[in-house]
Parts: structure tokens; C-alpha cells; sequence
């Protein structure tokens, strides 16, 4: 594993993400775990067997007001976690393993990465009431600990439409209580990139047929 120190969402960052499967879209190719692959799943695989042959990013994800929110208030964010727990966070970088990776939006000190969420107010209080980290990131947050070999990641939910005290809500998962979940992320990562692989064999070897 190699960790690179570059700025998310740059082109450096972008060109070393090119064709690998990324903590991002590690709830994609769970689901359904121990079943075939998914429509979703396959797609996805489709995106980096064009990656891996164009070399060049291919377009198959959106953008929408709310993720755009989140990109500017992350740093909001960002100031108020380390603000409450007198720590600083570093840059996530890129831990790159070759044919997968992540990016996480911070490090704190040697054994710790951070997940920021910036969210609607319906989401946020959600979190809240679980008392919980949202499971709908759960494979990304467990890709963190796989991927950095980190001891601990802190979810961080944001939303600045609550009461200044409750805008920011912290929870930890630490690698001893995901350590089977670990071990199924690392064998279904396996088979997910053998997929990629035999999705790129088809394209190079115009392997659907011709029309006739």
C-alpha cells in the first residue's frame, strides 16, 4: 500500500483513482453479499473496465444540490470536530492498494480517520436518534479501517440548520468490533475485481456478438 498526499477531488486525485474500486462505492458491491452481483454492482464494474481501457474517467456518477452543499460545508465541518475534540485532522490523502483504494476526509494522529457527512435536516435527525453511525455508509466507514490499517473512524454528521450545540454529532467504529465484516469486505473485494476483469476481457474481445 502506498498513501499519497493529495487534495480530494484534484486532478492528481482523480488520476490515481482511475479504474480502482473506491471505499465510496464499497456498499455497491456488498450488497447482496454472498449472492451474484447486482445490476448496480455491475454497472460500476462496467465504469472501471472503461477506465482501466480508455484511461480516462468515465462519467457514469451525478451531482446533485445536495452533495454539492456537503462539498462546501465539509470544512464548516471539519473546524468544529477538530474545535470539540482539540485534535487536528490532517489531509486523507489517497491510500492507494493497486486495484483498490480510499480516500477519507481526514487522519487524526497515527491510528485515526474521520468520514464527514453534510446533511439535510430529516437525515441528521435520524442519526441523531439512532445514536449511530448511518448505516448506509457502513462498508465505507469498515473500507476505511481495511484500506488505511487504521485503529478507528469517527462518522461525523453536520447539518447546519440545528441549534448550534446539535449541528455536529460524532460516533466511532472501531476495527476490533468489524473485524469478521473486514474479512468479508476483503473476500467480496476479491470476486468484485475478478468481475471487473472479465468485464474488460469482453470489451477488448468484442466477446456480445455482431449484429447480423
Amino acid at each position: 500500500m502506498i498513501w499519497h498526499d493529495v487534495e480530494q477531488n484534484g486532478e492528481e486525485w482523480d488520476a490515481l483513482r482511475l479504474g480502482k474500486v473506491t471505499a465510496s462505492n464499497f456498499g455497491v458491491i456488498m450488497a447482496n453479499a454472498g449472492k451474484a452481483f447486482g445490476d448496480p454492482a455491475k454497472r460500476y464494474a462496467l465504469q472501471l473496465a472503461l477506465e482501466q481501457i480508455k484511461g480516462c474517467k468515465s462519467e457514469f456518477g451525478f451531482s446533485n444540490d445536495h452533495m454539492e452543499r456537503g462539498h462546501e460545508q465539509e470544512p464548516i465541518a471539519r473546524m468544529l470536530y477538530e474545535e470539540m475534540n482539540f485534535v487536528d485532522v490532517d489531509n486523507g490523502g489517497f491510500f492507494d492498494h493497486t486495484t483498490y483504494g480510499d480516500s477519507p476526509d481526514g487522519l487524526i494522529g497515527a491510528q485515526g480517520v474521520v468520514e464527514i457527512k453534510s446533511v439535510i435536516a430529516a437525515t441528521h435527525f435520524a442519526t441523531l436518534n439512532r445514536g449511530s453511525y448511518d448505516p448506509s455508509y457502513k462498508w465505507q466507514l469498515i473500507g476505511h479501517l481495511d484500506c488505511s490499517g487504521r485503529e478507528w473512524v469517527d462518522f461525523v454528521s453536520y447539518c447546519s440548520d440545528f441549534p448550534a450545540e446539535r449541528q455536529l454529532i460524532a460516533y466511532r467504529l472501531n476495527r476490533d468490533e468489524v473485524i469478521d465484516e473486514i474479512d468479508l469486505l476483503r473476500s467480496r473485494r476479491a470476486d468484485f475485481i475478478r468481475l471487473v476483469a472479465e468485464t474488460k476481457t469482453k470489451i477488448l474481445s468484442g466477446g456480445y456478438g455482431l449484429c447480423e
